[in-house]
């Protein structure tokens, strides 16, 4: 069959009103154009819709099984086109975010701001690690994703909007706790946790101490920056990670950043999407919203040594 939304509404419109008369006012139509849009359903469906019985119209057991469905389906592109027209402005509609689990620190803070302006778009938002992160790029799960540097080989736009100074971490009363400046060299006498294989923070950590041709000594491999900072706390050896992740053990004085030579290795936090894709109404708002005043809303104090 090859019933078209037009016949529908004509048929829903006949039966609603009982005249086709009275159907093509409803439809600024002519008589003879609603009487043809009859006549091609019933020529689809190969039955008779309706009885004319002197000056009425009824449904045939046919056409009252048509009349269900065709109520059903204007019903859904009534309801397809009210969610449409949502992504027509910034402030309606749905946003899907993913964010590495070290953004995760400041990302809420992000979306809690943004909600106070667009509070009619729903926001979804992912926290997981790196690799997962560039699978839902790649398979275009998310409209965005909040990651530290995009690796070149993927087709992406990229627009950095923060600053994400890594540090190295060690417990408050490490041996590097003195206050004054550490050289470089002093780090191969130490032992690193580190992230899982594909982590962006692990990967900037051994270009630099590659860069630098520091033998380091890597102790166990954790799967969250929560891990490490606890593994850290209990003596298990030092970590490096984005300054954002340990905002509260620094303030409750649970951990220190040294100052070391060279420190800290000075990277940025990047809002990126598919290149080429379309982004709703919502999502270019966000993104602005992100591009524009994220690093004047998260700004943080200056580093310090201790």
């Amino acid at each position: 069959m090859n019933i078209t939304l037009r016949q529908l509404k004509v048929f829903s419109s006949v039966v609603k009103h009982n005249s086709y008369t009275r159907a093509a006012e409803d439809l600024n139509l002519s008589q003879p154009a609603v009487s043809m849009q009859i006549k091609q359903l019933e020529n689809q469906v190969r039955l008779p819709l309706l009885e004319h019985v002197g000056k009425k119209i009824y449904l045939t057991q046919a056409g009252q099984i048509v009349l269900q469905h065709a109520r059903d389906v204007l019903q859904q592109i009534d309801d397809l086109d009210a969610v449409l027209n949502e992504y027509k402005e910034p402030g309606h509609g749905r946003l899907r975010i993913a964010a590495a689990t070290t953004a995760n620190y400041f990302a809420p803070a992000l979306l809690r701001i943004f909600h106070e302006r667009y509070p009619l778009v729903s926001v979804h938002l992912d926290v997981t690690n790196r690799k997962a992160l560039l699978a839902q790029l790649a398979e275009n799960d998310v409209d965005m994703v909040i990651m530290g540097m995009p690796p070149g080989e993927m087709d992406l736009e990229a627009g950095s909007f923060m600053e994400n100074p890594l540090v190295v971490i060690a417990p408050p009363d490490h041996a590097f706790a003195t206050g004054k400046k550490i050289p470089l060299r002093a780090l191969e006498k130490e032992i690193f946790l580190v992230r899982e294989k594909g982590s962006g923070t692990r990967q900037a950590m051994e270009r630099f101490f590659r860069k630098h041709d520091l033998k380091i000594t890597y102790g166990m491999e954790v799967s969250s920056d929560e891990a490490i900072k606890q593994s850290v706390q209990a003596g298990l050896g030092l970590g490096l990670m984005s300054r954002d992740a340990v905002q509260m053990e620094l303030t409750l004085g649970r951990l220190i950043i040294p100052d070391i030579q060279r420190f800290p290795l000075m990277r940025s936090w990047y809002l990126v999407s598919r290149k080429g894709k379309h982004l709703s109404p919502s999502a270019q708002a966000f993104r602005d919203f992100v591009l524009n005043e994220a690093k004047g809303l998260l700004r943080k104090p200056p580093i310090s040594a201790l």
